[in-house]
């Protein structure tokens, strides 16, 4: 059986059935301009969840689920005939568990609930992201988010102990390990992380905690080049003050647009560098980090002596100039539905791989600009267009070919943490190992044989050139 558009004679049978799983108030068909799916289903635990879709499968209608809705690559799109199912009202904190430095939560608690839960203990989640107000933990499970601490506790996939899905045909998989030592058989759990609910929809999750630091130092450095970035970066790698937080590269356009939008301005440091690098130590000394922090600085400007900087010296400064990185809606304010990407690179190819990028673009259209900001330390970049979207085919295909090309031979990929959605298939195609890609369609068709969840989502629902960016 293949999932089809549930026809209108069909919804009151449906939905009587969804009310029945989940109670009258939780069935809507006013689901609003997010959703193009006529029935929003809120169950609010795995059994409901796993009610709704074998009700949905026994009616022949396929399911989206929703987190935060925080996505960018359409991972989330809904269309006539479809549920959607919202994760909304599970969002319980069901234990913290200080010693073991675990949580298990519920996938709709928020990112920024289980930050303050965890803060109460001493302890945080490793894991920070600028939607974390609006992001859910199952959203971020089923993207395998990273943010700006990958570089030192990894994406979802490392944070991730144990889960609790719902399969297409309705049954539960439960596996809420609480133990980082754990060689039971298969690990199944990562069939689930950055799948974006094609394969099952996370409805538990065991996340592995860390201890919080007590204090925090930070410095922005203005540097010649990428180069003088990484060197930075290494340096801070290296101190015995404390350990690196968190590492952001804020290339030139990208900073003054930011800092404009705030009024922020410092005579010192003027926004005139190839790229401005944030640094953040985390420790328990408050002196000993400031003293590293002013180390680093003194070595790079020893090594560089155009660089400039300016080091926080309140918690207000230091939240001033994170707010400059944090500002990511900027480029979509100054250019309505700017098209963006997020792709990794090796740290080594980075500045060459931004050299190529802007290069790449001035030859389709010499006003062609990017926006670059992203996590340095693990080569994780940001790049947001300075025109307005959504791009034709043609001008599409003709940057994604630019932008993606050359990522696979460097080791790169190119998607690092907003996952492929409904608009990044052609590139996975073009880019994936062919055997990979067969791999995925078969555990597919093996799990999901009649598309119940997410159909037309990161596979293909029909051959596609793998030519394209070759």
């Amino acid at each position: 059986m293949n999932m089809r558009p549930v026809a209108p004679s069909d919804l009151p049978a449906l939905q009587q059935a969804l009310v029945a799983a989940v109670g009258a108030g939780h069935v809507r068909t006013d689901a609003g301009p997010d959703h193009g799916a006529e029935l929003l289903v809120l169950p609010a635990s795995t059994a409901e969840v796993a009610a709704v879709v074998a009700i949905a499968r026994a009616h022949g209608a396929s399911i989206v689920a929703q987190g935060g809705h925080t996505g960018l690559v359409g991972g989330c799109l809904s269309h006539l005939g479809q549920i959607v199912l919202s994760l909304a009202r599970m969002a319980l904190i069901e234990a913290i568990y200080p010693n073991e430095c675990v949580a298990v939560v519920q996938a709709g608690v928020a990112l920024e609930a289980l930050q303050s839960a965890a803060m109460a203990h001493g302890l945080e989640p490793g894991i920070d992201l600028a939607a974390r107000g609006t992001a859910t933990i199952g959203g971020m499970v089923s993207t395998n988010a990273g943010g700006i601490m990958a570089h030192r506790y990894g994406a979802m996939r490392h944070r991730v102990l144990g889960l609790e899905a719902v399969l297409p045909d309705g049954t539960i998989y439960s596996d809420m390990t609480r133990v980082v030592k754990n060689t039971a058989g298969y690990d199944l759990k990562h069939l689930f992380i950055g799948a974006e609910g094609t394969l099952g929809i996370v409805t538990r999750v065991v996340i592995k905690l860390e201890p919080l630091p007590q204090c925090t130092a930070t410095v922005m450095l203005g540097l010649p080049s990428v180069a003088a970035a990484l060197e930075a970066i290494s340096l801070a790698l290296r101190t015995d003050a404390g350990h690196l937080r968190a590492a952001e590269g804020l290339w030139q356009r990208y900073i003054q647009l930011t800092a404009r939008a705030q009024g922020w301005s410092e005579p010192s440091f003027p926004l005139d560098q190839p790229i401005c690098l944030l640094l953040m130590l985390g420790g328990a000394n408050q002196a000993s980090l400031n003293e590293g922090i002013e180390q680093i600085f003194g070595e790079i400007l020893n090594r560089h002596p155009t660089a400039t900087g300016i080091i926080a010296g309140s918690k207000r400064q230091e939240a001033d100039l994170w707010r400059l990185r944090a500002d990511t809606d900027q480029p979509y304010r100054a250019h309505a539905s700017a098209a963006s990407y997020d792709v990794s690179v090796p740290l080594s190819e980075i500045e060459a791989y931004v050299d190529h990028v802007t290069s790449g673009l001035a030859r389709i259209d010499s006003q062609l600009l990017p926006y670059v900001f992203g996590h340095l330390a693990d080569g994780n970049l940001h790049i947001v267009l300075n025109c307005a979207g959504p791009l034709d085919d043609a001008l599409s295909s003709a940057v994604e070919h630019v932008l993606y090309a050359a990522l696979r031979a460097l080791g790169g990929s190119f998607s690092a943490e907003h996952g492929v959605g409904a608009k990044r298939i052609a590139a996975l195609v073009a880019t994936s190992d062919p055997v990979k890609l067969a791999t995925m369609m078969r555990i597919k068709r093996a799990l999901d044989p009649d598309q119940t969840l997410n159909p037309g989502k990161v596979l293909p629902s029909q051959p596609l050139a793998r030519e394209k960016f070759q």
